[in-house]
């Protein structure tokens, strides 16, 4: 990774998980990926902010443990959702585990609830160790309906309709955009409304690509969205740059490469999101 301020860009984001609701390990997932949700954005005074907490945050971990040995390291956190998939890479992220770490988790949840749910899965049989006991300073943080500023970067919510809620983000700073909106399900007129309205002209829009039509056709109510209707919201929205989001485990290479096809057919700036790949804007 390279300090956006040593680039001349304003943020630069990195995808470190892109599947959805488990990992999907194997031969017919390594161009697009098999980690579970978690990207990385660094703002132009190398601010480190963390969405989600898949399995890919462990490979994460391990990069920014390279990158600050030696070194206080603050990060913040924002969790869409509790459910595993965006939680389950969290014990493994190894920053968490050392004491020059200064971590802020941000959800819409309590700050109660929220160390909760992150305690629940590292209690005896889960885990070997404990949240409390792992070393690094938590702070937990309640989102509410305004803006949340760190450093030169600004970040706000908005709910996204998804089984026991969900939350997407902007981010911006300087002039420049991301939407992260994962895990919603498209149909509720007021909640699609939302998503466009703070999607409105963002350079990037990260937005749940799950199934295709024929498929989303028998998941009604699982949550998850289309790439058709990924590319009617970049349309409608005016972003800059659509990247799908959050593959089914069972998507090969393949489904995912067709996917990518299709929707750049009905918008030019549409592609496949895959670990490791680098934005900078």
């Amino acid at each position: 990774f390279v300090n956006p301020m040593e680039t001349g860009h304003t943020l630069q984001m990195r995808f470190w998980g892109v599947r959805g609701s488990t990992p999907a390990p194997g031969k017919d997932t390594l161009v697009y990926g098999g980690n579970t949700p978690c990207v990385e954005i660094r703002t132009a005074s190398n601010q480190v902010l963390v969405f989600d907490g898949g399995s890919g945050i462990r490979a994460l971990g391990q990069h920014l443990r390279t990158e600050f040995a030696g070194r206080e390291l603050s990060l913040n956190l924002f969790l869409t959702h509790f459910h595993w998939d965006h939680i389950q890479g969290i014990p493994y992220f190894q920053p968490l585990f050392s004491p020059a770490t200064r971590l802020s988790v941000h959800s819409w949840t309590s700050d109660q609830q929220t160390r909760r749910v992150l305690e629940g899965q590292m209690n005896t049989p889960n885990f070997p160790l404990n949240l409390a006991d792992a070393g690094a300073q938590v702070r937990f943080a309640q989102m509410k309906s305004e803006r949340v500023t760190i450093g030169d970067v600004s970040v706000e919510s908005f709910p996204l309709n998804h089984p026991q809620g969900a939350y997407g983000y902007r981010i911006d700073a300087d002039g420049k955009s991301i939407v992260y909106a994962t895990d919603l399900e498209h149909g509720d007129a007021q909640l699609d409304r939302v998503l466009r309205d703070y999607a409105s002209g963002a350079d990037v829009l990260i937005y749940d690509a799950q199934y295709n039509d024929e498929e989303y056709a028998s998941h009604r109510g699982w949550g998850h969205s289309t790439w058709r209707e990924a590319t009617s919201v970049a349309r409608d929205a005016d972003v800059g740059k659509l990247f799908l989001f959050h593959f089914d485990p069972v998507h090969t290479d393949d489904h995912v490469a067709e996917s990518e096809r299709l929707a750049a057919a009905e918008f030019d700036e549409a592609c496949a999101a895959r670990e490791g790949l680098v934005i900078l804007l």
